[in-house]
């Protein structure tokens, strides 16, 4: 397994100052189709209560994952749920969304959750919006094992481990993209060939992996035609791994709107500002 570049997740805040963890690469050079990584863990009520108001999106796809906690969406298609944890929301924002995100804690409390942005091909940016998650399974997202203490649940596309192969309702993604959260116990290890996909991602977002060596709240960028093989520290890991094939196509990014051209950045503002996005019902 070879590693190319690490990168650190930095602190900052969205919504209504609520309090993040962020990875993000709007020039298409290192994470494509991947555009960002938000990830919001804290047990204070205070780092995330105000959440997502209404807001707009165009020319992405959103994925969102709860580990613990929840977030209540709506947007402007009629869609209205609450995206528990253990489940996944994907949003293929095309044309354009209005949609807001806002908290459901555990009995507990605290909150532990994670938004993915992916790029769209400039051919499907205007296409018509599409909404699916994973609240209809009754057993579950699937979850592949093997016997050296590795955990692999599919939130989204196909996954093979240990020989065993399984599938993600959500296939989808722009980019053939793939997301799997990977659990390892102490000293755990896990192989996984993803060679067949030309981006892959490790996003370590509980403990930390041994080899390679990869802290909590950083990002591995590695070589997909590797067989990805890591081990746990001591005390355990948990990190999301993505894959997908690289869009290759120029990104022109301000705040919710991700597209090709200045001019067409110009145009969602002012199809948004005129009411052309509809309004949450």
């Amino acid at each position: 397994m070879k590693v190319l570049k690490i990168v650190n997740s930095k602190a900052t805040q969205d919504g209504d100052g609520v309090n993040i963890s962020r990875v993000a690469d709007f020039s298409g050079k290192y994470f494509d189709p991947y555009l960002m990584i938000d990830e919001l863990k804290s047990d204070d009520v205070n780092d995330f209560i105000g959440g997502f108001p209404a807001h707009p999106h165009r020319g992405i796809e959103t994925f969102t994952y709860m580990i613990i906690g929840g977030f209540e969406h709506k947007d402007q298609m009629g869609n209205k749920k609450v995206i528990t944890a253990g489940n996944v929301q994907w949003m293929s924002t095309g044309y354009g969304v209005v949609h807001s995100e806002m908290p459901v804690t555990d009995v507990d409390g605290g909150m532990h959750g994670f938004q993915i942005w992916l790029n769209m091909p400039a051919k499907d940016k205007l296409r018509k919006s599409r909404y699916q998650d994973s609240h209809n399974l009754k057993t579950g997202l699937p979850i592949l094992t093997n016997n050296t203490g590795a955990q692999l649940k599919l939130l989204a596309g196909k996954w093979t481990l240990a020989g065993n192969s399984d599938a993600s309702p959500l296939t989808d993604l722009a980019g053939k993209g793939a997301i799997a959260d990977l659990s390892l116990a102490s000293k755990g290890r896990v192989e996984l060939n993803l060679s067949h996909a030309e981006q892959v991602l490790v996003y370590v977002h509980t403990g930390s992996l041994a080899t390679p060596k990869v802290n909590c709240g950083q990002l591995a960028i590695v070589d997909a035609k590797q067989a990805l093989a890591m081990t746990a520290n001591s005390e355990g890991a948990g990190a999301l791994i993505l894959v997908g094939n690289k869009i290759n196509e120029k990104i022109v990014h301000m705040g919710p709107f991700v597209m090709n051209t200045q001019k067409e950045i110009r145009q969602a503002v002012s199809d948004y500002q005129n009411g052309k996005f509809g309004k949450i019902a």
